[in-house]
């Protein structure tokens, strides 16, 4: 059913119960956190509910709904979410971005989605907690005619869109690249993200095909790592349990999935001497990779992992509302599916350290990645994204 049919039969509906009760009142509260003025680093799990209050003819502006079920204060989800409020302003088109934005699991996640669908939105981005549980609630929405658009993962419902970087690539990238430092052979600490995301499965998928390459390179706590939540505050305790175990004395690199900065200034506090790093395109940790005053020894390597998703998914949800042709990846494991390409910069050749240098922000959170922007997908300016601002905020 389009949404032109929907909104007809709602109307209906409407009228014939005005005649027969005398009031076309309706009762439109929705249960659900939600979140459209949160600044960055706000947790938002007991926000307030979506309005799903109809407004007048906004002249082919859409509303838009988004949809983040975790790692709230986390720098990227953050930014992510900055990003898609940016792109909604920047874009013209957007009345309003519905945000719910909040710690859950894939069932929360799924209410969310549901929470968003009865606001009557024309499409919904999200971050999805689950490749497969959200299908449900995600096959409700595409009968109902509205666009849904994954980011930063995929999904598996055949009707969504996926937009995401190429976690595989990203986690291969940094893993060769320390293994290499290692000149094959060593102990490596591998630290890993949010248990169960598709992102952090994707990057174990491309840490063991690094591995399969150096047979002599040893994994530590075990093949599988340690999940550090992509938490800040849960990445340092790990660390600082970790050195003072005395089992840091025994790696010869440290393998992050972009929490670094919280594992380099455990090491310098306490007095020990760098391994090689691998973490994301994070400001705190380019930083540290640049001031050879303050963090002498430390070699390390940045990956991207653009948080521009956010902003990236509302534009393509705009483009497929207006039906724009969109270009898909046909290597992809999942149809209908933008695959972005990372990119590695160090601290070691000339070249990594200009393109180091080159990703500086000024105003940016130092948790935030330094991606701020993708070609063909964002309109918003590096300010509009510091400025975490949607429509009508």
């Amino acid at each position: 059913m389009t949404k032109w049919i929907r909104t007809l039969a709602v109307m209906v509906v409407l009228a014939m119960l005005a005649v027969a009760c005398g009031d076309g009142t309706a009762d439109t509260t929705e249960g659900g956190a939600t979140d459209t003025t949160e600044a960055p680093g706000t947790d938002t799990t007991e926000a307030e509910s979506p309005d799903t209050t109809m407004g007048e003819d906004d002249g082919g502006m859409y509303r838009i709904g988004y949809s983040n079920g975790g790692g709230v204060g986390n720098g990227f989800r953050e930014e992510q979410v900055c990003t898609a409020k940016a792109e909604a302003l920047a874009s013209g088109e957007v009345s309003e971005l519905v945000t719910i934005h909040r710690n859950t699991d894939a069932a929360g996640q799924l209410s969310d989605i549901r929470d968003l669908i009865a606001a009557d939105v024309d499409a919904i981005v999200f971050n999805p907690n689950d490749p497969e549980a959200l299908n449900p609630a995600l096959e409700e929405a595409n009968e109902a005619g509205i666009i849904t658009v994954s980011v930063d993962a995929f999904v598996t419902n055949a009707d969504s869109y996926n937009l995401y970087n190429n976690q595989v690539d990203y986690a291969r990238l940094g893993a060769e690249w320390l293994f290499e430092q290692l000149g094959g052979e060593g102990t490596v600490y591998y630290m890993r993200g949010f248990a169960g995301h598709p992102a952090d499965d994707d990057r174990h998928i491309g840490f063991q095909q690094a591995l399969e390459s150096y047979p002599d390179i040893e994994v530590v706590p075990s093949i599988d790592g340690v999940h550090t939540g992509w938490d800040p505050a849960t990445t340092t305790q790990i660390m600082n349990d970790f050195v003072a175990s005395g089992q840091y004395a025994d790696i010869d690199g440290i393998w992050t999935s972009g929490m670094d900065s919280q594992v380099v200034d455990v090491i310098q506090q306490a007095n020990l001497d760098y391994v090689p790093i691998v973490g994301a395109d994070l400001g705190a940790f380019v930083a540290q990779l640049l001031d050879t005053d303050a963090y002498s020894g430390l070699e390390g390597a940045a990956v991207t992992n653009t948080a521009a998703v956010g902003g990236a998914g509302v534009n393509l949800a705009l483009k497929l509302l207006k039906g724009e042709d969109v270009n898909t990846a046909e290597d992809a494991p999942q149809p209908n599916t933008v695959l972005l390409t990372p990119v590695l910069a160090d601290n070691v050749t000339d070249d990594g350290n200009a393109t180091l240098e080159s990703w500086q922000v000024d105003g940016l959170d130092p948790l935030w990645p330094l991606g701020l922007q993708i070609e063909g997908f964002t309109t918003y300016t590096p300010e509009q994204a510091v400025a975490c601002a949607g429509p009508g905020e």
